[in-house]
């Protein structure tokens, strides 16, 4: 007997659903199939039942597609005459898109509810908007600002003089000092912000820590990892732009500034004073020296060593980073080497 499994275990997750095929479809913004059907929920192509939507994402999982039971999937025009019989094609630009969407549908984003828990100890002036929802044990410092609708989690530390924009969710156990944050910006669990960077000069008695005397500046609609950090800046700010996004376990050092709708994967670690324009995106464990200037829609493959400047829109792999093509002329010569054993010639 066939198992369907649908996502959205009702322990965590909350489904407002059924709805109708073309209820899903109107969501969406595309046509509506002639099909009548009740949708139930949302799963993948493997474990799809007769009332549950799914998608393809991709050319290279079309043999799952021809092996689904879903009862409609969100497929590319060209993919629409592979869908099986029994299931109906839902022909969109993006299945990606499509899909985040009809997940918003079924499992929207709960609502704040507006309140201060009674074990919340917040600063008599801070500036707390009444709809805000301020969780259990949270601290609140002097002179802090938190917007309309935000979310604070259990056990969050929000430091003297922070600002919070609107709608910002700020996750269990956050801390955050020295910042400055925009509209829609979500920590994830750990997040620490604004503390001092790695700034000091040796001296015959030892290290002498020097002044951290900038903030961090988060734009609207920017979202980190959890247990990432991001230092305060020492003689300028750190500032991370508009739309970015921050993967778990990343150290962002004093003074970095980060464009707009950058992709920064786990583990990368970014030096003080790096620059990266818009659209930059680095591989996970990659690492950048400090004042590295990265241009716009740049490409750090993982693991890459970062040493030098990078030029806009260019692709660079290995340690010390480099080009991709010369990285792979490297690895080919260096196969070819090891299979003549080491005669060149």
């Amino acid at each position: 007997m066939t198992n369907f499994n649908s996502m959205g275990d009702p322990r965590f997750f909350v489904n407002t659903g059924p709805y109708t095929l073309a209820a899903v479809a109107q969501a969406l913004g595309c046509k509506a199939p002639c099909r009548e059907l009740v949708v139930t929920g949302l799963a993948g192509l493997e474990n799809a039942g007769p009332h549950h939507l799914s998608f393809l994402g991709s050319k290279r999982l079309a043999a799952k597609l021809h092996e689904t039971r879903a009862g409609a999937v969100l497929v590319r025009e060209d993919m629409a005459s592979r869908v099986p019989v029994g299931s109906t094609a839902i022909v969109v630009e993006n299945p990606f898109i499509a899909w985040a969407k009809a997940a918003a549908l079924f499992y929207s984003v709960p609502e704040v509810v507006a309140g201060v828990h009674p074990t919340a100890v917040i600063a008599h002036d801070a500036v707390v908007d009444a709809t805000a929802q301020i969780g259990p044990n949270v601290v609140i410092g002097s002179h802090a600002e938190i917007g309309q609708r935000c979310r604070i989690d259990a056990g969050a530390i929000i430091g003297d003089g922070v600002v919070l924009g609107t709608d910002c969710r700020i996750h269990a156990h956050v801390s955050i000092s020295h910042a400055i944050l925009g509209a829609r910006v979500t920590l994830f669990p750990g997040v620490r912000i604004g503390q001092e960077g790695f700034g000091f000069t040796p001296t015959e008695y030892g290290f002498l820590t020097l002044p951290q005397l900038g903030i961090v500046v988060l734009g609207d609609d920017v979202e980190i990892g959890a247990n990432t950090t991001v230092d305060r800046g020492a003689m300028s700010d750190t500032v991370i732009g508009a739309g970015t996004r921050i993967d778990n376990l990343v150290q962002v050092g004093h003074g970095v500034r980060i464009g707009r709708c950058c992709a920064i994967s786990g583990h990368v670690g970014l030096s003080g004073s790096c620059v990266l324009d818009d659209y930059v995106t680095i591989g996970g464990q990659a690492g950048l020296a400090d004042h590295v200037h990265v241009g716009a829609r740049a490409q750090i493959g993982a693991k890459a060593g970062v040493m030098s400047n990078i030029a806009p829109g260019t692709t660079v792999l290995g340690s010390p980073a480099q080009p991709v093509r010369e990285f792979f002329k490297e690895v080919a010569t260096l196969r070819r080497l090891v299979r003549s054993g080491g005669n060149s010639k």
